[in-house]
């Protein structure tokens, strides 16, 4: 079905209904408290403070966006003339100027003296959120599974975890004479590109339908 300004119009207000607001309401709020708690009196001047609650910011996002692909209504949406590009595309289209907004009020949110350099940090904030797509992209495909949200954020999360048990590959522990941002920004930017990559190529149906089942 060819898409015209009049079909896109149709869509927008259904796919907005749909979208999972309860799941990125709590990650919201909750990356944006603690955002906010490098506000709080003792918090002393320096890069360090700010840089752990903008990461724990960045991840808390990316979760709330791994719910970003639950459709319960999944298995009746699969057989109209829409693919699944434009509906996945549209649900992204819908988020990004929130998570944009919700972005810039957590930068905003930590102060002068203990914020990091914004380029590096937002970086891998997208990093993050592409990896939650890409594994939510990942589970629709392969799965007959509606809400793959749940899933999906565990194993981002192990992911997490993975990448703190090696600080020193990662740079999320100090390089003596060395700043974090120059010792990370381009492995943050390959798995940008390879998340954004990943995505693309999950997103269209397969022609041979295969499926696995998925766990909670």
């Amino acid at each position: 079905m060819p898409l015209t300004p009049a079909l896109l119009r149709s869509l927008v207000v259904p796919v907005w209904q749909s979208l999972p607001w309860r799941a990125l309401a709590v990650a919201g709020g909750l990356g944006l408290l603690f955002a906010a708690a490098a506000r709080l009196p003792e918090q002393g001047p320096g890069e360090d403070p700010g840089l752990f609650l903008l990461r724990l910011v960045a991840l808390t996002g990316a979760l709330g966006l791994a719910f970003l692909l639950d459709d319960p209504a999944r298995n009746t949406t699969e057989t109209t003339p829409l693919g699944r590009p434009l509906r996945a595309g549209l649900r992204v289209v819908l988020v990004a100027p929130l998570a944009v907004l919700w972005w810039t009020t957590a930068l905003l949110l930590i102060p002068g003296p203990t914020r990091p350099p914004l380029g590096p940090v937002t970086l891998e904030a997208a990093a993050m959120a592409a990896s939650a797509l890409a594994l939510a992209t990942a589970a629709v495909r392969f799965t007959d599974a509606g809400e793959v949200g749940k899933a999906t954020a565990v194993w981002l999360g192990i992911t997490a975890a993975v990448a703190v048990l090696v600080p020193e590959r990662w740079g999320l522990s100090a390089v003596p004479g060395e700043p974090w941002w120059e010792a990370t920004q381009v492995r943050w930017a390959v798995v940008l590109g390879v998340t954004v990559a990943a995505t693309a190529l999950c997103t269209p149906e397969p022609l041979r339908r295969r499926s696995v089942k998925l766990g909670s």
